[in-house]
């Protein structure tokens, strides 16, 4: 007698709940009808970070009859139909946003990230300082986590963070820690900066461009937030960490710590180079070089994603000249980074097809989408904005369960967010933060981040015994996040 095994329930890929969303948007184009806005004041004319949209005007809003058809099961002539949707969105827009600009910026800047992760500096550099404070323990955990913040926070350490969970484990467990600490100091450091970015290529770039509002605006706000989020997670996993040293048998990953303790050692030791420094001088020059152009030279989508690919080429040109690299290696990694980064950007273009076929996103021009965003802003417009702010923040964390990528949440999400909060009286900005909040703050507690998955893998911890541990802290960062938000209304956050 056969016996049978179950396979395991798992959450449909992004692709598939896109897909479903196309048939929803293909039948609504046929069920609800198309309407306009007009805009209380015209677009900037200047190119770039000021090419901004006009302000909605919610009072404006009419239905213009028989305007809108529904959308043909395959369109002609480069119209726009259900089957062409995934063609059509990833051909749209320009290089200054949304699709084909961003779906450019994705790959080119995660193909200079794959160069930088190959030549190792970063992982030696952070190796490098783990053995430097080792012997300071009451310096190690601060450290280790503002570094991994830093990295969630610069450029969007996030799977990264498993290679260090199995670099860091042993120690942890040496210096009395747990498999659970390892995590808060890794993967919960990096979505801890991820979520409250100033500058983040990956979320915050993106939701911005999307928005169609300056890149690397309103940082003064997130670096506040980005400090009083950090400094939290500091003194939260600081204060678990004694309780642990202080009785191990507390701890919900005990058994398998002790497990662990009698098969490994804590040895994390590895060589760290003056090629490394170099490399890591160029990288945050590039950095510096990247600021400046945005906050002083206006630099948009095509000069950043082009800044990124130079730092990529003048690192590898440093890493092959230092014989840490091939030239081959070198491309390898940069196909590498920006093939991982290929599904986001598929899906960056592909979601642009539920814009189109829902009418376009002009408010102007007639189309579903304009009909749905005016009586979902009635719906919140009769609320107070504090209490829309906070829903929409409520609204992207539930949407992260399903679509974890930061990236493909924002192409998602930030078409309808951004003009939403037209209408209901809030700036754009807010809404972005509203995204990179519900976005990233989830991703410590979600079973569909493949990253928080992975680290929990090497570790040994299981999902729920992870979220027996976990659900405390999220609620924690929940309501600091809600408190961001409100203040930002409070101060009227552009």
């Amino acid at each position: 007698m056969s016996t049978v095994h179950n396979k395991p329930v798992s959450m449909p890929d992004a692709f598939i709940i896109l897909f479903f969303v196309m048939i929803l948007a293909a039948i609504a184009s046929h069920l609800i009808p198309a309407g306009v806005f007009t805009l209380t004041e015209p677009a900037p004319v200047a190119e770039g970070a000021t090419k901004l949209k006009g302000k909605i005007d919610p009072n404006s809003f009419t239905l213009v009859q028989d305007s809108q058809q529904g959308v043909p099961l395959f369109a002609e002539g480069g119209g726009i139909g259900f089957f062409n949707y995934a063609f059509e969105g990833l051909v749209s827009g320009n290089k200054w946003g949304s699709a084909v600009g961003v779906v450019a910026f994705i790959l080119l800047t995660g193909g200079a990230f794959g160069i930088i992760m190959k030549t190792g500096a970063i992982h030696n550099g952070i190796l490098a300082l783990i053995e430097k404070t080792k012997r300071m323990e009451f310096l190690f955990i601060p450290l280790m986590f503002g570094l991994f913040s830093l990295g969630g926070a610069v450029f969007g350490m996030g799977e990264e963070a498993i290679a260090f969970c199995i670099v860091l484990l042993p120690l942890m467990l040496a210096l009395g820690y747990d498999a659970i600490t390892t995590v808060l100091v890794t993967y919960v450091a990096t979505q801890i900066g991820f979520a409250t970015s100033w500058m983040n290529p990956f979320n915050v770039s993106i939701a911005q461009g999307i928005a169609e509002i300056p890149l690397m605006s309103g940082a003064n706000l997130r670096i506040a937030m980005w400090l009083v989020f950090t400094t939290f997670g500091i003194v939260f996993t600081m204060r678990y960490a004694a309780k642990i040293k202080t009785a191990p048998e507390t701890s919900l990953s005990y058994h398998t710590d002790q497990k662990l303790r009698a098969q490994q050692t804590a040895d994390a030791k590895h060589q760290y180079s003056a090629l490394d420094s170099t490399i890591l001088l160029a990288f945050f020059a590039g950095l510096v070089w990247i600021i400046w152009g945005v906050t002083t030279r206006k630099y948009y989508i095509p000069e950043i994603a082009s800044q990124f690919f130079t730092i990529g080429i003048v690192i590898a040109v440093i890493a092959v000249l230092g014989k840490r690299l091939s030239m081959n290696e070198a491309a390898d990694g940069f196909k590498q980074g920006a093939a991982e980064l290929l599904p986001a950007a598929l899906i960056v273009g592909m979601a642009k097809g539920i814009v189109l076929m829902l009418g376009g996103e002009n408010p102007e021009d007639p189309s579903v989408l304009n009909t749905l965003l005016y009586y979902s802003g009635q719906a919140l417009g009769d609320l107070p904005t504090y209490l829309s702010a906070w829903l929409m923040l409520v609204i992207q964390s539930i949407f992260n369960f399903f679509v974890a990528s930061g990236s493909g949440q924002a192409a998602l999400t930030m078409p309808l967010i951004a003009p939403l909060a037209d209408l209901v009286g809030l700036s754009r900005q807010i809404a972005v933060l509203a995204f990179q909040l519900g976005d990233g703050l989830t991703n410590c507690i979600i079973p569909t981040s493949a990253a928080l998955i992975g680290c929990l893998g090497v570790v040994r911890v299981d999902w729920t015994v992870w979220f027996k541990f976990v659900w405390k802290l999220q609620l924690w960062l929940f309501l600091l996040a809600s408190s961001f938000m409100l203040l930002a209304v409070a101060i009227g956050y552009q």
